[in-house]
């Protein structure tokens, strides 16, 4: 039984006679003044210029170069193909020459790039199933409603992987070429697997497993997506690990980007032999391009990235400038203030009413 509590009226509300609940524990209120406060201002804008400083010169020590071939070299022709539908499945190639005039030094990242498609929108990013692209067998043949309309075929099929995420893959293919000074043309050797990230290839993309099936039996009675020129399971015939959702091309694209503009990583340097042990040497390169995917319809353009990275990423300078400007504002801040205390606030001058 608990204590009755015989208190009436107001005093049923009041709370216990303690220190806690009575707001008497110890306290300390620190006093604000120009000698402790000053320093402080002064020794935060000190540390934002240094990170700034150091993050600016960091992202300078990158390389890159950013090649736009949605129209250039023989690309244009391609572009004109495209804008017909008619012609979305017959295959167009295309060059573009470039120069590389400062060395790339060390490992060098091939991107490909996109501006003006939202991958961020809500719909779009909404599209797609992962239960089936994480390899469960009932999801296989029986996607979620969040795919439509490209979650069945027109003959009724299941697709696989359905959505819009999946069935706008970027499609394009390159290869690059290096113009060797002795005048021969050396290919630019690319590794194409090991781009995704480790929880995406092991733990969020998986193939259903079906005892003693192969993988094109085991997606036998699906449909590719409808803009798909492949079904899943026979997206890299040279490298049987590399099909089904685990296909590193799909997961890359997978992951959706935040904002219209964005590039998506498609091969590192191979730097076994010469003469790419250092990296990409000086002079002319080309890029032999299998021209998929359409962008005239949104109003976008595609381009190549060739960069290096450091301990930071790569050459992005907004966080360097970020840092900067709330240096320069802190100390703006702190000379008015000092300016203040010196002229009205020093020795208790001019403070009267």
């Amino acid at each position: 039984m608990g204590k009755d509590d015989t208190r009436a009226g107001p005093l049923v509300r009041r709370p216990d006679n303690s220190a806690f609940k009575q707001q008497r524990l110890p306290a300390w209120s620190p006093m604000l003044t120009a000698s402790t406060v000053l320093p402080f201002f002064y020794l935060t804008a000190l540390i934002c210029m240094l990170l700034g400083v150091l993050l600016l010169l960091t992202v300078q020590s990158t390389q890159e170069i950013k090649v736009d071939y949605t129209e250039a070299g023989t690309c244009n022709i391609c572009l004109q193909k495209r804008k017909n539908v008619t012609n979305g499945a017959l295959p167009c190639s295309c060059t573009v020459v470039f120069s590389v005039e400062k060395a790339f030094r060390g490992n060098v990242f091939f991107y490909y790039g996109l501006r003006n498609f939202h991958q961020n929108l809500r719909r779009y990013m909404d599209s797609r199933d992962d239960a089936q692209t994480v390899g469960r067998a009932g999801n296989l043949k029986n996607p979620s409603t969040y795919c439509e309309p490209f979650r069945k075929d027109k003959n009724g099929l299941p697709i696989a992987p359905c959505g819009a995420v999946a069935n706008s893959i970027f499609n394009d293919s390159f290869s690059l070429v290096y113009h060797g000074s002795t005048g021969g043309f050396v290919p630019v050797p690319l590794l194409r697997n090991g781009v995704t990230w480790y929880t995406d290839k092991n733990i969020k993309f998986r193939n259903p497993q079906k005892e003693n099936l192969t993988l094109a039996q085991v997606f036998e009675g699906t449909a590719p997506p409808p803009y798909w020129q492949k079904p899943a399971y026979a997206l890299d015939p040279s490298d049987s690990t590399n099909n089904g959702f685990i296909n590193d091309d799909l997961i890359v694209w997978m992951r959706e980007a935040a904002f219209p503009n964005f590039k998506k990583l498609y091969g590192v340097l191979f730097r076994a032999n010469k003469p790419f042990t250092k990296g990409l040497p000086v002079g002319n390169y080309s890029i032999h391009i299998n021209y998929n995917f359409p962008v005239q319809h949104f109003q976008g353009r595609k381009e190549v990235v060739l960069t290096t990275l450091t301990w930071f990423g790569g050459q992005n300078h907004f966080l360097a400038i970020a840092y900067l400007v709330t240096s320069s504002v802190t100390l703006l801040i702190a000379v008015g203030l000092t300016v203040v205390w010196w002229k009205f606030g020093r020795n208790g001058k001019n403070m009267e009413k």
